[in-house]
């Protein structure tokens, strides 16, 4: 499956909204699906991860999850150059395009805040194309993730799981959602910036205030 067109189940998001919902700037968003996606693993898979939509670049949820799993490589140090070595590597070996969003590839991938690493087999060995051995490692661990039965990434919590926030392709088109309804966070925060209370939005939509407040407090943040 490719998800570079609009389809149901796919999810849709565009550079703006990838930027507000991983609290990244916009223009490094941009240059991930131009230059790097599109662009030299695009050129790498010989398809393309996004499509136009409204004069934008949109992409599917699945390369929205590969950009959260870039970002915390970022966070943990790791340069752009080994993190697109690695999603090369590990797509030959699992025969994926989405390597970054299969369970198995982040049940068993670490890094050294430099290179990153794979184990295979009781093996630890570098992707960048050496095999190298590496002792002094650390796990990333993505607890923002759920997955399906084919241990595909299948919804992203922002807020981490304790909050009622959610992304699930399934559920207008992987936009932000309270947890459990169709009801889009952005609809939540209008309101409370219309200057209605808590109280009188949670009535309205019929869902609780700490559900409104995590609505509030997602938005306060990718703003």
């Amino acid at each position: 499956m490719f998800e570079n067109k609009l389809q149901l189940g796919n999810g849709i998001f565009t550079t703006q909204e990838i930027a507000q919902i991983l609290r990244l700037p916009y223009h490094k968003v941009r240059k991930w699906i131009t230059q790097y996606w599109d662009g030299e693993l695009g050129n790498f898979y010989e398809k393309n991860y996004s499509w136009s939509i409204n004069n934008s670049k949109a992409v599917g949820f699945h390369t929205l999850i590969e950009f959260y799993v870039m970002m915390q490589f970022a966070e943990a140090g790791v340069k752009t150059r080994e993190v697109l070595n690695a999603h090369k590597e590990l797509s030959l070996f699992y025969n994926t395009n989405f390597p970054f969003a299969q369970k198995e590839v982040l049940d068993n991938i670490h890094t050294d805040k430099s290179k990153i690493f794979l184990n295979q087999n009781g093996d630890t060995i570098s992707l960048d194309g050496s095999k190298q051995f590496n002792l002094d490692i650390i796990k990333i661990f993505f607890q923002n993730l759920d997955f399906d039965n084919d241990m595909l990434a299948s919804r992203f919590w922002p807020l981490g799981k304790k909050r009622k926030i959610v992304c699930d392709p399934h559920h207008k088109f992987g936009q932000p959602v309270i947890s459990g309804t169709n009801i889009q966070s952005e609809v939540i925060y209008k309101m409370y910036l219309a200057e209605e209370s808590i109280a009188f939005i949670a009535s309205v939509y019929e869902i609780t205030s700490s559900e409104v407040k995590d609505a509030i407090e997602f938005h306060k943040k990718a703003a």
